[in-house]
């Protein structure tokens, strides 16, 4: 097609059909690194280029290696920062590395060239002036620049680089952080901006967010704002740094890392710039006296405790007088460290007393107390403040909280957050402390609508304030929102922690929502009675997954524990065998089941989705067999899997004994894949049967879809193997040196040597003579047996306790 920009024809390629296959990053700085490292992740071919190494001798300048040496060094610390930015360290190899003075040639075959480099208009206009030379017409060009306008930047460019170019804004860690604000100039070229907005959703996994081109955009422009009324609201009502992080973090649905950690982590010096930026570009911002920065905050960054990477900032690790470990907290008065302490409070016993968000902010605004007082008038700051922002940086309130849950990580977005409480109460708390509010949300109010979003018949609806009308949000069609489809539709089924309901096309879904999504007898209970349905009632298939924070932590320790502790053998005997039973059953039913999996999916969690037909992960999905952090083998088929897994590869040709001490380590050691990539590589996640979905909102409505495609390919209900190869003794031999030797080389305690002979017995089939094959039923009988006679231990129990009174999830 064409597009015509101002006066030229421009030939845009559509949106539809663009492809991206190699991708140039300019500037290799903390940034750059890791937003390549990241297309990296997604098999992208990535050109990564930087300035010439500073200072060379004359004899270096002539070595490629010397010349390079910067570049390469910046790519390497990305490599080694923790959490690490990629999913898995193979990705590296798709990065070539090299200078802008020898090497910016190479951005002509780029699809897309990203620039990164020092926050200064000038450079980047220098930048962008050398890369036209080279190139293509059509390739697409953006700036990651947090603040610069992106207008600017393009001045003096061809029609072609205009209608090609614009913002794309990622944030740190771009791994992790799933915002991506797309800033569009008049001049860029509608199917650059609708190519940009789906391919960063749907292939790296983004969060897009549509900008305009504001300073600080949008979640920059909120954020910041927010960590500046905090602050001032701090000095007025005269709390401390540890009580504001007490009631910023996870109480609210904000990052546990809450306010001043947060800062401490990405860095003073960095909070500050921001500041100062938004208070010198923002001279008509009704609240421009907040975001000027404190003369104490000023002397900290002079003083050079600026974060994490200073060794001080806000808080200070230290040592004790006996060597251990202690923090030390900044008092902002007297800019002198204080022993940390842990604030108590009415209101910060809210978070330790209820479970659910929602419940609990709706507890929080109803709170008296002066941290309840502190907190209101906060949230006052922040509603008063996103309302007089529209339309001013963005046309539709959804577009606020997307980029603040996606950019900040909050759980919910201001607006969301508002409406949980209720907007007509926040309203008047607002106006009866002298609040400025937007004047659109009085009209909403008046016209009778009292809320800023509805479900109505599953879809999500948000109020549009120029047509004073609810629209349904753009995008959604594509992803299957539970909360949305559960609101406005009676389940098939439920019971107190979970509910089964139709996803639409034949398929069911069953959900829970248990502490920490562990699986208990509830849990199993669903399980069993979907598949029951889906069987009896014709459905194609059923899908395990909710919207949870994580699939699964595992399984129900405290029940684990009381029985032990009463030694109701015959009970947990009973248990254990209905947990097999259950997750046996979702790989031989006669409907396919798919396990839509995320972030932590550990012990039970990661045994179910070794047994489902097909597990559709999240790219971060971080799961294992940890049941050895407690004492314990995994006991749902876990173990036997493995044994079935290293059979299959004894068949294909691989080496018996490393294989079987592959597998033998991986669930001595609870080894935990932090990708689900790096999950096929440990095997836990298998090529024939299992995909990933890079973005998270999707992966719901992709399991949905592999589902489908399970049954419509003809799918037949497998049968329990009987041809498991297990080594027996020749296995037992070598697996249990090895769990000697980790004893001797103080890698284990004794007890540790108990459980690894456990599993190690498990997986070669017990004491057998010769190689033998067997069925999978023996195996989970010699599982289980194991199982039960760990839970015996003392030292098993001891384990159990005192995860369950840290309240930590399953996990070494």
């Amino acid at each position: 097609m064409e597009a015509v920009q101002g006066k030229s024809a421009v030939k845009v390629i559509p949106a539809k059909q663009r492809k991206i296959k190699n991708v140039a990053v300019l500037g290799a700085g903390v940034m750059g690194s890791r937003i390549a490292l990241h297309c990296a992740n997604v098999g992208l071919k990535v050109t990564l280029l930087d300035i010439v190494t500073p200072g060379l001798s004359e004899e270096d300048a002539k070595k490629p290696a010397k010349r390079n040496q910067k570049v390469n060094d910046e790519l390497a610390f990305a490599l080694k920062s923790n959490p690490s930015p990629s999913y898995d360290k193979d990705t590296a190899g798709l990065i070539k590395t090299g200078n802008f003075d020898d090497n910016l040639s190479w951005v002509k075959d780029a699809d897309w060239i990203i620039e990164v480099v020092v926050e200064r208009l000038d450079i980047k206009q220098q930048v962008f002036e050398k890369v036209e030379k080279f190139r293509r017409p059509g390739t697409i060009i953006s700036s990651n620049t947090s603040g610069i306008p992106i207008h600017l930047m393009a001045e003096g460019r061809s029609e072609d680089f205009k209608a090609h170019f614009c913002g794309t804004h990622f944030f740190n860690p771009p791994r992790y952080l799933r915002l991506l604000e797309i800033i569009p100039t008049p001049d860029t070229n509608q199917e650059v901006i609708d190519f940009l907005m789906h391919y960063g959703d749907l292939y790296l996994g983004k969060q897009t967010v549509l900008c305009k081109d504001t300073p600080a955009f949008i979640a920059n422009r909120v954020g910041v704002f927010g960590i500046a009324a905090i602050i001032k609201t701090m000095q007025e009502m005269d709390l401390t740094v540890d009580e504001v992080d007490a009631l910023t973090g996870t109480l609210i649905g904000k990052p546990k890392s809450a306010t001043f950690r947060t800062t401490d982590v990405v860095g003073l010096d960095t909070m500050i710039k921001v500041l100062q930026g938004a208070y010198d570009n923002l001279p008509n911002d009704e609240y421009r006296d907040v975001l000027q920065v404190p003369a104490w905050i000023l002397k900290m960054n002079e003083n050079k405790w600026i974060g994490d990477k200073a060794g001080q900032g806000f808080g200070r690790k230290e040592k004790s007088a006996d060597g251990k470990k202690a923090f030390s907290t900044l008092n902002w008065k007297t800019l002198e460290y204080e022993p940390s302490t842990r604030p108590k409070s009415a209101t910060i016993e809210i978070g330790k007393n209820v479970d659910d968000l929602k419940q609990r902010l709706v507890a929080v605004a109803k709170s008296k107390d002066k941290h309840g007082d502190f907190l209101r008038k906060v949230n006052y700051y922040m509603c008063s403040y996103v309302s007089l922002r529209i339309p001013e940086i963005a046309d539709e309130l959804y577009k606020i909280d997307d980029a603040m849950r996606a950019g900040f990580r909050w759980e919910l977005g201001p607006f969301e957050q508002w409406d949980i409480v209720g907007v007509q109460n926040i309203v008047n708390g607002m106006k009866e402390a002298g609040f400025k509010l937007g004047a659109w949300v009085d009209e909403m109010l008046a016209a009778g609508h009292t809320s800023f979003y509805k479900v109505e018949n599953g879809v999500r609806k948000f109020y549009d304030i120029p047509s004073k009308a609810y629209k349904a949000i753009p995008g959604r069609e594509s992803f299957i929102i539970l909360s949305d489809l559960q609101s406005s539709t009676k389940p098939v089924w439920k019971n107190a922690a979970c509910r089964i309901d139709d996803m639409g096309d034949g398929i069911l879904n069953v959900s829970w929502n248990t502490k920490m999504n562990s699986l208990g007898g509830e849990v199993l209970e669903a399980i069993n009675k979907g598949i029951d349905i889906a069987e009896g009632e014709g459905w194609k298939g059923l899908v395990l997954g909710h919207e949870g924070e994580n699939f699964s932590a595992g399984a129900n320790l405290a029940m684990i524990l009381m029985m032990a502790i009463e030694e109701d053998w015959d009970e947990l005997d009973y248990a254990i065998r209905a947990f097999q039973y259950t997750m046996t059953r979702t790989r031989f039913s006669s409907i396919p089941t798919v396990a839509a999996i995320k972030n932590l999916t550990l012990g039970g969690g990661c045994e179910m989705s070794m047994h489902v037909d097909s597990a559709v992960a999240s790219a971060e999905t971080y799961i294992g067999l940890v049941e050895v952090g407690v004492g314990l083998i995994p006991g749902g088929g876990g173990t036997k899997e493995f044994a079935l897994r290293a059979s299959d590869a004894y068949f294909n040709g691989d080496p018996q004994i490393p294989t079987l001490a592959e597998k033998f380590t991986a669930i001595a050691t609870a080894k935990v894949a932090t990708s689900a990539a790096e999950a096929f590589k440990f095997g836990i996640l298998d090529r024939k049967k299992d995909i990933i979905v890079l973005n998270s909102d999707r992966h719901l409505a992709a399991a949905k879809e592999r589902a489908l495609e399970l049954y419509n390919a003809g799918y037949t209900q497998p049968v329990m193997r009987e041809d498991v190869e297990v080594l027996g003794k020749t296995g037992l031999a070598a697996l249990y040196a090895g769990a000697a030797a980790f004893k001797v080389g103080n890698y284990a305690s004794e007890h540790d040597e108990k459980i690894a002979r456990k599993i190690a017995y498990v997986l070669c089939g017990g004491d057998l003579s010769t190689a033998t094959k067997v069925s999978e039923q023996y195996l989970l009988d010699l599982e289980r047996e194991a199982f039960l006679s760990l839970c015996g231990e003392k030292k098993t129990l001891e384990r159990i306790q005192s995860i369950l009174t840290k309240g930590k999830p399953l996990r070494n």
